[in-house]
């Protein structure tokens, strides 16, 4: 029998695959990826044509880090003339340190 850590990762991983197939970065709009751990969180804009990331971040696990994070990603986003993004939130429910990451970000001037 599986077991429910297993199931729940196999469900994550389906609905990720899912989101990747909609999700493209490009140059013009690169694309703005999440991951979360039970440790940290961490954001990369990444240019799906070139496979480069372009500006990564990483923070700590409450939501106040996750906020701060995403502030700090959309700050250097600017400074590498960056404004415009899709956000790939990795197969997790937007709430929580993924809606907090993605609020900060946009206070911060990015948009998607």
């Amino acid at each position: 029998m599986i077991s429910r850590v297993i199931q729940r990762k196999n469900n994550r991983e389906k609905r990720r695959l899912r989101i990747r197939r909609k999700v493209k970065g490009t140059s013009t709009l690169p694309r703005l990826s999440v991951f979360r751990s039970n440790k940290y969180i961490y954001g990369q804009i990444i240019d799906d044509v070139q496979g480069t990331t372009l500006v990564a971040v990483s923070g700590a696990k409450n939501l106040a880090a996750a906020k701060k994070c995403g502030e700090l990603l959309a700050q250097q986003a600017l400074k590498a003339k960056i404004k415009q993004v899709v956000f790939d939130r990795g197969g997790y429910r937007y709430m929580g340190r993924i809606a907090q990451f993605a609020q900060g970000a946009r206070q911060e001037g990015l948009e998607f």
